[in-house]
């Protein structure tokens, strides 16, 4: 673990994810690097960020790793578990022991402990006075998040808050559109992490590693990049091969 200071890790990811907001940023690469501060921040292994959609469905819209995505769909096919019951009653969730919760969650618990988790924290996300989603925190050991981690929690869910409604302060007309966007983008770079893996023999994380590579190197946005390799078929080619090229170089 780094020397620094924890509360300087912490502001110092804080006013990393604000500047981006300030700036013309990809909502499916930010929110993908806010998961992973979760990681490194808080007293967690991974986390996950799901979304409601027009039709208050919830969605994926990012994950730490291919693990926490499979655990978070498992989730919402069974509509069972804390990512869920924390966006229906727009309040935080905090297990310190999944094993205790078999009633509560009796389809989501054995999966989680399957995937080797043995805590789990949701907080969710509001504007407006509308719940947007919930942001998910997985943990390997047993234990309750502390209230300063509680906080950091909420407070990286405003900032994805913010992130998918961008621009304006939001208002119900203006929410719904901006949630179609921010899940219209994950199913793009969703698929384009399909057609990586399957055109170049590599696994789906591997993937996603090169397409935000190549992304933030090229200075586009991730969604960009993805809706280029999957709708242009006369520059797929070209920049597929780009994008292998990328392979050899250090991904995030």
């Amino acid at each position: 673990m780094s020397d620094i200071p924890r509360e300087t890790r912490v502001l110092d990811a804080v006013v990393s994810l604000v500047d981006s907001l300030l700036e013309d940023f990809d909502v499916v690469d930010l929110l993908t690097e806010l998961t992973e501060r979760c990681a490194q921040l808080l007293d967690v292994a991974t986390a996950g960020l799901l979304l409601a959609d027009p039709f208050d469905q919830l969605r994926l819209l990012a994950a730490t790793s291919e693990g926490t995505e499979e655990l978070e769909l498992f989730q919402l096919q069974a509509d069972d578990g804390p990512c869920v019951d924390c966006y229906a009653t727009g309040q935080p969730i905090s297990v310190a022991d999944i094993a205790t919760e078999t009633d509560r969650w009796p389809r989501f618990v054995p999966a989680a402990l399957d995937a080797g988790f043995a805590s789990v924290h949701a907080v969710p996300m509001r504007a407006a006075g509308i719940v947007l989603g919930a942001l998910g925190l997985f943990g390997t050991r047993v234990g309750e998040l502390n209230e300063a981690d509680r906080l950091v929690a909420q407070t990286l869910a405003h900032i994805a808050s913010v992130a998918i409604l961008q621009e304006q302060a939001p208002d119900p007309t203006t929410v719904l559109p901006q949630l179609r966007s921010a899940l219209s983008n994950r199913i793009l770079v969703e698929q384009a992490k399909g057609f990586l893996r399957e055109s170049l023999g590599i696994s789906v994380a591997e993937a996603f590693g090169l397409l935000r590579n190549y992304a933030r190197t090229s200075g586009e946005h991730l969604s960009d990049v993805a809706r280029r390799l999957m709708t242009d078929r006369h520059s797929r080619p070209v920049l597929l091969a780009s994008i292998a090229a990328y392979a050899s170089g250090p991904q995030r």
